[in-house]
């Protein structure tokens, strides 16, 4: 039997990452990853897939450039989802091989099948040969799946999960996506931009609660004016699919009404990936939707296993599963570089307009009673804006009245998700409005919204605003 001071079962964004660390510091290492290709949901059906797909609906549209330079770009064919779909797959390609090349330049033993606890120490591997490995210590990074709930017939063809979704054959003229979290914004923003009717429907009006409200406001007027509709405090009564693809399927909607759609996706919710475990064999706890619980070291209650990732739920992340295996790793083999993953965490969504935001929002601040002001920059006055035609976006900051500090930053429009970083240094090392004002950025950056956001942050305490 091969014996290992660590195995870790899975090879998504934290099972890789933890895998690699501890081979790094010359650990024996063996990961378990039950399909042939590596790189979990982050890099076969999450992150890279869907945020390629977004770039793919603004190409393909020229939702951002029509007009921009005189001159319309025009394909000499109308786009097909081979078109669509083209630059997904070369993206996974091409990042499952990173991953792979990766896991085998540290020295990492791989073991392909499906893993399941005999004891606190020892998997059982199915696969191609069975066999049974050691492990002095154990990482769980199975990641997740989405929640397939009774009543929705399911079938990969015209009824989808958010899975399922990155493998159409053939292109929606109208969608109904259920679940407006982050997947499913996303999705119905990214079929809108590709021409597609869409209907979002949401169980309650609790829609990205997370987000600063004015932030979000302006996503949903940049939603409705894509021809969005959005369906709050609305469920599905009834899904029926058709006997032919010519016929719509019809969802009945808990008001009674109906809609005729090509194709439906399902974004509601995913499950941890814990069912061919045998967790029950060793004990490990579990919470609701099949989470794993753990300690603020990602140990379970089993002292020698440990699980990161989206299978212990929140914030489920590619960038904090990461940090998440990488400070595991930390733990058990007393690296001593990394006790705990920043709490000051960017958040990135993917929509059309895209967002992201660190920090406070205004609505925290008044639920605190924080003595707080806001400053505004728009992508339309900054110079960098005109250029690239980013008519549309904000950037805004939450600061405390008295010393000055910035407490969150939020940001909606072109490249806000790569923007928001230097607003997550300014959270997280408390700078203050001044010390922003006296930098100096090159010109023309879309990073000069900065700047000015903290200037009229500055107009706004005292009292003499220039620019509405």
């Amino acid at each position: 039997m091969k014996k290992y001071d660590l195995v870790v079962i899975g090879s998504g964004p934290g099972g890789e990452k933890a895998a690699v660390k501890a081979a790094y510091f010359g650990h024996s290492v063996a990961l378990i990853e039950k399909t042939a290709t590596f790189g979990g949901a982050g890099v076969l059906t999450g992150t890279l897939p869907s945020k390629t797909l977004k770039e793919t609906a603004l190409f393909l549209s020229g939702k951002f450039e029509k007009g921009l330079y005189g001159v319309e770009r025009t394909l000499e064919h109308e786009a097909s989802v081979k078109d669509f779909l083209f630059r997904k797959n070369v993206v996974i390609t091409h990042a499952a091989l990173e991953v792979a090349q990766n896991i085998r330049l540290h020295g990492v033993d791989v073991f392909h099948g499906i893993a399941s606890f005999e004891d606190a120490h020892h998997i059982h591997i199915a696969g191609g040969v069975e066999e049974t490995i050691y492990g002095e210590n154990i990482i769980i990074a199975t990641g997740s799946y989405p929640a397939h709930p009774p009543g929705i017939p399911f079938d990969n063809h015209r009824i989808h999960d958010s899975d399922t979704i990155l493998n159409i054959n053939s292109f929606p003229s109208s969608i109904a996506v259920l679940g407006a979290g982050t997947i499913g914004c996303e999705y119905a923003t990214i079929f809108a931009t590709m021409g597609a009717k869409v209907y979002l429907i949401n169980r309650n009006d609790k829609m990205l609660m997370f987000l600063d409200a004015e932030i979000k406001h302006k996503l949903l007027v940049f939603m409705k004016e894509m021809g969005i509709d959005i369906m709050l405090n609305a469920s599905i009564k009834e899904l029926r699919p058709p006997d032919d693809d010519t016929t719509p399927l019809n969802i009945v909607l808990s008001s009674g009404e109906t809609l005729h759609v090509d194709m439906f996706l399902f974004a509601a919710g995913r499950d941890g990936n814990i069912k061919d475990l045998n967790l029950d064999k060793v004990g490990v706890k579990t919470g609701s939707r099949e989470l794993i619980l753990v300690d603020e070291q990602y140990r379970t209650n089993i002292p020698n296993i440990y699980a990161v990732g989206d299978v212990i739920g929140f914030p489920a992340l590619a960038s904090t599963s990461m940090d998440q295996g990488r400070v595991a790793v930390a733990h058990i083999f007393n690296t001593g570089d990394l006790e705990y993953v920043s709490k000051i965490l960017p958040y990135g969504i993917y929509t059309v307009p895209e967002i992201s935001m660190v920090g406070m929002t205004e609505e925290e601040a008044q639920k605190e009673k924080v003595d707080y002001l806001v400053g505004r920059a728009y992508h339309a006055t900054s110079s960098r804006g005109e250029i690239m035609g980013a008519k549309r976006g904000m950037l805004k900051i939450v600061f405390t009245r008295d010393d000055l500090i910035i407490r969150g930053v939020h940001i909606i429009g072109h490249l806000a998700a790569e923007m928001i970083h230097y607003g997550m240094l300014l959270v997280q090392d408390k700078k203050t409005l001044t010390s922003v004002v006296s930098a100096v950025f090159n010109y023309p950056t879309l990073h000069d919204l900065y700047k000015y956001a903290c200037y009229d942050g500055l107009s706004t305490l005292v009292g003499k605003k220039v620019k509405p």
